[in-house]
C-alpha cells in the first residue's frame, strides 16, 4: 500500500511540473485539471503584471464547395476574420488610438486587425491574407466567442 502512495504523489508532482511548465510557455496565470481523481489547481501569485501580448493569425479563406469547377464570385473570395478565443474586442490598442483598420482600408497579411482580451492577457489578432476590410462585424468592446466571425475581407 505504502509503495501505491509513493508512486502517487510521483506522479502527482510528475503532473505539477508539466503543469507548471504550461502556465509558463502559455503564460497562464491559473490552471485547474483533474487526473484519475486527483484534482490540482495552480495559480501564480499576482503583483498586478503588466499585459502580455499573444500573437494569433486569423483569416483563413473557405475551402471551395465540392463540385465542379464554379467561377469565383465576388462574395464567394471573401474571407471571414474569426474570435481564436473567447474574450473582449477592442478594435484599437488604446482608448484614444486609432482603430487597427478601418471599412475600406487595405491590409497586409501580418497585420493586426484588432486585440482581444482574455484573462488579462492582451492577444493581437493578425490577418492572413492581404486585402481590402470590407465589413467590421463586432463593436469596439464587445464580448467575442470563440470561432465568432470579426471581419470581413475581399483578398487582392
Amino acid at each position: 500500500m505504502e509503495k501505491r502512495l509513493k508512486s502517487s504523489e510521483r506522479e502527482a508532482f510528475r503532473l505539477i511540473e508539466e503543469m507548471l511548465q504550461l502556465m509558463e510557455q502559455r503564460g497562464l496565470v491559473e490552471l485547474e485539471m483533474e487526473h484519475q481523481g486527483l484534482r490540482i489547481r495552480l495559480k501564480k501569485a499576482s503583483s498586478s503584471p503588466a499585459p502580455q501580448v499573444v500573437e494569433y493569425v486569423a483569416g483563413v479563406p473557405h475551402p471551395a464547395a465540392p463540385g465542379g469547377p464554379a467561377a469565383p464570385t465576388e462574395e464567394s473570395r471573401r474571407v471571414i476574420i474569426k474570435s481564436p478565443m473567447v474574450g473582449t474586442f477592442y478594435r484599437t490598442s488604446a482608448p484614444d488610438a486609432p482603430p487597427f483598420v478601418e471599412i475600406g482600408q487595405d491590409l497586409e497579411a501580418g497585420q493586426v486587425v484588432c486585440i482581444i482580451e482574455a484573462m488579462k492577457l492582451m492577444n493581437e489578432i493578425k490577418a492572413e491574407v492581404t486585402g481590402r476590410v470590407i465589413e467590421v462585424l463586432v463593436e469596439n468592446g464587445s464580448p467575442v466567442e470563440f470561432n465568432q466571425p470579426l471581419f470581413v475581407v475581399e483578398p487582392h
